[in-house]
């Protein structure tokens, strides 16, 4: 039976949670500050919303499987079985699991896309958001080419946050800096968040949550609102919702020990890996996490 990792006590308590794009399978993932975030919270519905497994990445050489990975799947069960309405939107690199729509495992229920009414009685629509994406859905070339621009911004990533972790400094996403200073990048996110509120409208709901393009937002425009999960690869952001339906962005590397604490200069260090059976939890790895020096 999966263990289940600390509680912070109290625990954050939310109506809600959102979560998108954690490409596990990749060496990008961020797994330890998703486990850590899933680790101090309580909820009643769970919204995996797309790109949860990076399946492209299982087709090559390069796929990347730690004992993390799979402990954090075993906290998603555990909470799935344990009275958590768990909902699982596949994206386009895990839409492998699009063949399995309608089905259950493990407590875990997957849809095409899913529709949640808030505690304010707003309609949301959730879907991955690929939909959206006139690149990934019609140019097959273009898909590649733009994965192996990704693919080395990723790698350049990885080397500064080995560096900065040698330093003592918290996480900060190089790949977000450099695509930030891409215009064409900033034109496509913003056609992107066009594309999902004009589908929200015409499909009459009030909010849309995706994921997809590893940018969080929260923006509402003409009462409709746009709420993009982020993703758990460059800035461990999630949507949460309220007790009251209020939606809020959570940039976690950035706000974990505030949240937590209070007290914005405590330093918070993310957990690693959790109890295996019968045995003592393991010491963290000196991968502080800080409020001053993370950057979303």
């Amino acid at each position: 039976m999966p263990h289940a990792a600390p509680r912070a006590n109290p625990a954050l308590t939310y109506r809600s949670v959102f979560i998108s794009d954690v490409h596990l399978g990749t060496k990008d993932a961020r797994a330890e500050y998703l486990l850590d975030f899933l680790a101090h919270i309580d909820c009643e519905y769970l919204f995996l919303d797309g790109d949860i497994f990076d399946i492209w990445k299982m087709k090559t050489s390069r796929w990347h499987w730690p004992l993390l990975n799979t402990q954090l799947l075993q906290r998603v069960m555990e909470l799935a079985t344990g009275g958590i309405q768990v909902i699982y939107v596949p994206g386009n690199h895990d839409e492998f699991f699009r063949d399995y729509l309608g089905s259950e495992l493990g407590g875990v229920h997957i849809h095409r896309e899913y529709r949640h009414t808030l505690a304010d009685g707003r309609k949301a629509l959730i879907l991955h958001g690929d939909e959206f994406d006139g690149v990934v859905r019609h140019n097959r070339l273009l898909k590649w080419v733009g994965n192996a621009g990704y693919e080395a911004l990723m790698a350049l990533n990885r080397a500064s946050t080995r560096i900065r972790r040698i330093l003592g400094k918290g996480y900060w996403s190089l790949s977000l800096a450099i695509k930030n200073q891409v215009p064409n990048a900033r034109v496509y996110i913003e056609k992107f968040e066009e594309a999902a509120l004009r589908h929200a409208r015409e499909q009459g709901v009030d909010v849309i949550v995706c994921g997809h393009i590893h940018h969080a937002n929260l923006r509402t425009v003409d009462g409709v609102t746009y709420a993009n999960a982020g993703d758990w690869v460059e800035h461990c952001t999630a949507i949460v919702e309220q007790k009251n339906g209020q939606l809020e962005l959570i940039h976690w590397a950035k706000e974990s020990a505030h949240r937590l604490d209070g007290r914005k200069s405590r330093e918070h260090t993310p957990l690693t890996a959790l109890p295996a059976p019968n045995q003592p939890a393991p010491t963290p790895k000196p991968q502080p996490v800080s409020a001053k020096t993370a950057h979303s």
